[in-house]
């Protein structure tokens, strides 16, 4: 319980954690006493006798076989592995030479843990992208590995050949003239991965927002040139192709919390369970954890994915600092409204001070797009204004005030509020 941590770990106590999952947005960092260490196959986990299978490796056989592996393992007393997803199909002798990369790095961690230090130190760092691209993505399903940067090559060469020397041959250095981004069309993709409309194959689309409590996904069929738009194969076929650029899209944008995807209504049971089976499917290759649920009879599919790390939007993006965020800013119209209010306000301020009869002098500073709205559209009003408050009102445009800023300023310059 965290009650019972001040007395477990009193002030001064030297612990060991880990750090888990970063700071997102205002969540700070999620740390954990849980030490494990990833391999290419193994995790190893110094501080816990327990030993398992990914749940991902739904296999009974294979499961059985996997835990034979892990019994015949020389793992030290008090320890724990867990074999990954990646592990499935091989051998005993690639979780050996995984188990003995994973225990050396232990010794490394332990002999710092052991020198004498003053202060918290780091202990361990997760490899850089790099090495871990290696260790997570290289599988027998890729065929080459292309590296535009000699250094880059030779460190993924080192990392290559620690986890499988037989795969060496697959990593090439790049050496064409035209950058490998644009040689293989990558910019364009990235393009497409900021876009909050993401076209669809037969000329639909999906809309993504991403919000602070979730993401919503808006399929629209749009152009789309699929079977007869009066039969229901149509709307299926658009919520098919929705749904696996849906998962695609939730992938490389690293979308995390809750998901809802909007759906175009389908009326047959056996056309949302078929909408809801390709998603299942096309999210069984993804890493992190998820949960999906059926569609309702709305038309929403509601998903649930574990969130380490912020998503590739707010990575590449900050907020914006002219509409704080919300991708929208205050009409002319809205602003001239405010404008009005706030003339009313320090009129009847002044003619408590100065008395009824003193004539008044405003001069209104405000935005050029703001200024047109009041001399055109609003022009009677402020002129109505003008007579019955008795007060003299003129106005400067100024290009680099804030669209919905304004100032009311006296004669002598000084701001009214």
């Amino acid at each position: 319980q965290a009650k019972d941590i001040p007395q477990l770990f009193p002030v001064g106590s030297e612990i060991v954690i880990q750090v888990v999952k970063d700071q997102i947005g205002t969540k700070g960092p999620r740390s954990t006493t849980n030490i494990a260490l990833a391999g290419r196959f193994l995790v190893l986990m110094p501080f816990s006798g327990a030993c398992g299978v990914s749940r991902k490796i739904e296999d009974p056989r294979e499961r059985d076989r996997l835990k034979d592996i892990l019994r015949n393992l020389t793992i030290p007393e008090g320890m724990g592995v867990i074999i990954r997803t990646a592990g499935e199909g091989k051998q005993a002798r690639w979780f050996v030479r995984d188990l003995h990369v994973l225990l050396r790095r232990w010794q490394g961690i332990v002999e710092k843990i052991n020198a004498p230090s003053p202060r918290p130190i780091l202990l361990y760092q997760e490899p850089g992208l790099i090495e871990r691209t290696v260790r997570d993505f290289l599988t027998e399903e890729v065929d080459r590995i292309l590296v535009d940067n000699p250094a880059d090559f030779a460190s993924v060469q080192e990392a290559v050949a620690e986890i499988s020397p037989r795969s060496r041959s697959r990593v090439a250095l790049y050496e064409d003239p035209i950058p490998v981004f644009e040689r293989y069309n990558i910019e364009r993709q990235i393009e497409q991965l900021m876009s909050r409309r993401v076209p669809l194959p037969s000329g639909g689309e999906i809309v993504i927002d991403e919000t602070e409590a979730l993401t919503s996904i808006d399929v629209n069929t749009g152009g789309h040139r699929g079977a007869a738009k009066d039969g229901k194969d149509y709307i299926v076929h658009a919520n098919l192709e929705a749904v696996s650029e849906a998962a695609r899209q939730i992938r490389l944008r690293n979308l995390g919390g809750l998901i809802m995807i909007d759906t175009i209504d389908m009326k047959n049971p056996k056309d949302r369970k078929k909408v809801f089976d390709r998603m299942c499917d096309e999210m069984s290759i993804d890493r992190a954890k998820h949960q999906i649920l059926p569609i309702s009879q709305l038309g929403v599919l509601q998903m649930t994915r574990q969130r380490h790390t912020e998503s590739a939007t707010t990575t590449l993006y900050t907020r914006c600092p002219y509409c704080t965020g919300t991708g929208k800013v205050k009409n002319p119209r809205t602003v001239s409204v405010e404008i009005q209010r706030r003339l009313l306000s320090v009129i009847r301020k002044l003619r408590e001070t100065y008395g009824p009869d003193r004539e008044l002098e405003i001069n209104i500073v405000l935005h050029p797009l703001n200024l047109d709205r009041i001399v055109t559209e609003d022009r009677d009003f402020f002129r109505d204004m003008m007579k019955s408050c008795k007060v003299k009102l003129g106005t400067k445009a100024d290009g680099t005030y804030h669209v919905e800023a304004f100032k009311l300023l006296d004669s002598a310059g000084k701001e009214l509020r």
